[in-house]
């Protein structure tokens, strides 16, 4: 509607900074996002990873296993650990003091069976809520046309393709490069934190250069939209791949190599049924991903000019900025029951698939 609501922030800098067109302005403020993102990969993730190793229980020593410099100099900072020596005994003696205090029951105290008094008026009140929600927006929903049903069952079926597009450029390189990634634990030492903090950086905040690099060419900001769908999903799908990958035993590898097995025969009946449950959890999220997305991709203000193409998500972001309810609300419902449906009848089944044929446990 006629309503601005904004927090301020990085976020709410670049939006501003696109609106306007000033492409040094979200120069700078994607160079802090990025920044930002690899500090704290270097000063905070890292080192907790690398920290967490020491917890790890396995009968086989890792041979490359995670480093971080930070972790390294606080670990050999005398002043740290003068400061934690000093600072460790008083927690001791809370530890020791609750211990003694507040001893660990040896059996569990049998689970409540009533319901308290108080939770009915809640579940009465919330059952009110939810009635009169449901009437409100079958009230709303009354009010559509059918030509904005129509308009909303277009827009399901356009955006499913541009979904479905990126879904496909996102398995056509995520597959080689996770394998590959996965399979070879030098090339995962160096590429894998290179291919974290890239994830790291949001998709949105890239849209805007994506769109004037494209908006000139022909398909415009069809193209943006599958690009932008394409950056919020791939990572999924990436980091699953690495995973499976990762995960093939080595036994099974060492086979592959005594049966001299050609490069496409390792592919077929080795490595490919064997990451296939990953990509798939992969590629349920990067489903809802794209879905999300869409409400970015198809519709987006840059330099004064507002972009939209067909889709549900430029529906909704038209419905949200005009503030018509009605049609926000059935563009939304549209989406979820779409989203909901594919992967009832199409990720489920692949999904149970992959666990029934495909399991390497």
């Amino acid at each position: 509607g006629d309503r601005n609501f904004r927090l301020p922030g990085l976020g709410a800098y670049l939006q501003e900074a696109a609106n306007r067109g000033n492409l040094e302005s979200i120069a700078w403020g994607l160079g802090a996002l990025i920044l930002i993102i690899v500090t704290l990969d270097q000063l905070v993730w890292r080192p907790l990873l690398a920290w967490s190793e020491r917890f790890t229980v396995s009968l086989v020593e890792n041979d490359n296993p995670l480093t971080s410099w930070f972790y390294n100099a606080l670990r050999s900072s005398r002043l740290l650990n003068a400061f934690l020596r000093g600072v460790r005994p008083p927690f001791v003696k809370l530890d020791e003091w609750l211990t003694q205090r507040l001893p660990v029951a040896d059996v569990m105290a049998p689970p409540r069976r009533h319901i308290p008094w108080f939770w009915y008026p809640v579940g009465a009140a919330a059952a009110l809520g939810l009635f009169y929600g449901g009437v409100r927006a079958a009230g709303m929903l009354w009010t559509l046309r059918l030509e904005q049903w129509g308009d909303i069952a277009l827009g399901v079926l356009v955006t499913l393709l541009r979904v479905v597009a990126a879904l496909i450029i996102a398995l056509g390189w995520t597959i080689p490069a996770g394998v590959a990634i996965g399979s070879n634990p030098r090339l995962a030492t160096w590429l894998q934190p290179v291919v974290q903090i890239a994830a790291s950086v949001p998709a949105t905040a890239l849209f805007p250069i994506l769109l004037l690099l494209v908006i000139g060419l022909p398909g415009g900001l069809n193209l943006a939209a599958i690009l932008l769908m394409l950056l919020g999903t791939q990572w999924y799908l990436l980091f699953n791949i690495i995973a499976g990958a990762s995960a093939i035993p080595r036994e099974l590898r060492y086979t592959a190599d005594l049966l001299k097995l050609s490069r496409w025969e390792r592919w077929r009946s080795l490595v490919l049924p064997a990451i296939f449950p990953y990509t798939i959890t992969g590629a349920i999220a990067a489903s809802g991903g794209a879905w999300n997305a869409s409400v970015v991709a198809e519709y987006a203000q840059f330099g004064g000019q507002t972009y939209h193409t067909v889709g549900v998500g430029a529906l909704i972001a038209q419905a949200t900025g005009s503030g018509d309810f009605p049609l926000l609300l059935a563009a939304t419902l549209s989406l979820i029951l779409a989203v909901v449906t594919l992967n009832r009848l199409f990720w489920q089944r692949l999904y149970r698939l992959a666990e029934e044929r495909y399991r390497l446990d």
